[in-house]
């Protein structure tokens, strides 16, 4: 199949509500003809528990906010200096699975981790790039109406320490690392407009138009 349109947002550092909020709205008004769109951005600190997440995994949120949301899995951590992506696409009309949506945002991280000679890998049953025994990113969508949204979190520079205070995931006692901890130099921005060609081609897309905001 040929690449398909997408309309590229660059958000910044952008408030977790009223981000999720537009993701639903985006998607409840999507139609047959709306352009797939990623959203490129960052987060100030927010604990998100998806829709089977157990509150137990939050072992010391502090003063972090907690979101229950509607996207699949437990409990993670967004902050300052984590590369998030959410993925506005129509997968029915593309003929894709979900299987095959998690498997191309995987395959996306592990060949920009490639890039810079490390060595990125899947697990079963856990969603997610880990470089070893560590998570590097973390993958949660939705899927309405043969659509998804939410997407994936790449840890670039950031401060890990909130990863301490849940079982991340999911999973007690599970690692995170981050680009920086494995000698990548490249600031944010240059990150992230690396990766974004990655995932470009595992998704199968152009760039259409990129936004600014």
């Amino acid at each position: 199949m040929s690449p398909l349109p997408v309309l590229i947002r660059h958000l910044g550092l952008v408030p977790y509500q009223a981000t999720y909020q537009a993701m639903q709205h985006f998607t409840d008004n999507r139609h047959a003809e709306t352009l797939d769109e990623l959203w490129v951005l960052q987060h100030p600190p927010v604990y998100t528990l998806g829709q089977a997440g157990k509150p137990e995994h939050l072992l010391n949120p502090g003063n972090i906010p907690v979101y229950h949301i509607d996207r699949g899995g437990q409990v993670t951590y967004h902050g300052p200096g984590q590369l998030v992506v959410y993925v506005f696409m129509d997968i029915k009309r593309r003929n894709w699975g979900v299987k095959q949506l998690v498997q191309a945002l995987e395959q996306a991280v592990i060949d920009y981790l490639a890039s810079q000679q490390i060595n990125g890998n899947r697990r079963e049953k856990a969603p997610g790039v880990y470089v070893e025994k560590c998570k590097i990113a973390s993958l949660g969508l939705r899927i309405r109406r043969g659509c998804c949204y939410h997407g994936l979190s790449l840890n670039i520079d950031m401060d890990l320490t909130p990863f301490q205070h849940i079982n991340p995931c999911g999973y007690a006692g599970l690692e995170v690392t981050q680009l920086r901890d494995l000698g990548t130099t490249e600031d944010f921005e240059q990150v992230s407009a690396q990766f974004l060609r990655y995932l470009l081609d595992t998704l199968n897309f152009f760039i259409k138009e990129n936004i600014y905001n």
